[in-house]
């Protein structure tokens, strides 16, 4: 006989610090977690609290919440981020090979980055909650008025939405028209 299988039971909140505190419940899968919002949800993982210096640290302020007993429990992690100036999290810059003395990459840095921890919260979001992404680029740029440095470095940091679904291809990737007839598409070898 097969055991049960335990779910995990992600928050149902509008943003992270309310899926922390006072969720409308907790659902394991986006169907139950629809009938909770009374209407459509969207997975979301963020990051929520103060940034902690020491695993350590962060460990003692939510022990309870990380080393969950139950399965049903555990929808939280810790994560170490890399800091560049007091409070800014940043990502670190790709190193070229520098082909010199024999070596193929640079001597690492004789120091390790700065780095903080966090806790992060998996939660199901209502479709209509606001979010804290930066508008589009292309958005933005239609706006026609200045954007701030701060949302400038935002919008370069997410990643490119596409403006509409993208079409499937007419033909494979292996395939090709032949110039003489364009209505045809045979194998490529």
């Amino acid at each position: 006989m097969i055991g049960a299988v335990n779910a995990i039971l992600y928050p149902v909140a509008v943003n992270p610090e309310q899926a922390l505190s006072r969720p409308l419940g907790r659902a394991a899968r986006e169907r139950e977690a629809r009938a909770l919002a009374r209407e459509g949800v969207v997975f979301a993982t963020e990051p929520v609290g103060p940034a902690f210096p020491s695993r350590e640290a962060a460990l003692e302020a939510y022990r309870e919440r990380i080393e969950a007993l139950n399965a049903e429990d555990r929808y939280c992690q810790l994560v170490e981020r890399i800091v560049t100036e007091p409070g800014r999290l940043a990502r670190l810059a790709p190193v070229s090979p520098t082909f010199e003395n024999g070596r193929r990459w640079p001597a690492p840095p004789t120091e390790p980055p700065r780095t903080v921890w966090r806790l992060l919260i998996s939660y199901w979001r209502p479709a209509s909650a606001p979010t804290a992404e930066a508008p589009q680029a292309r958005v933005a740029r239609k706006a026609g008025s200045e954007v701030a440095p701060e949302t400038l470095k935002a919008i370069a940091r997410q990643p490119l939405k596409p403006v509409k679904p993208q079409q499937p291809l007419d033909i494979g990737l292996f395939e090709t028209r032949l110039p003489e007839a364009p209505h045809i598409v045979v194998p490529d070898e």
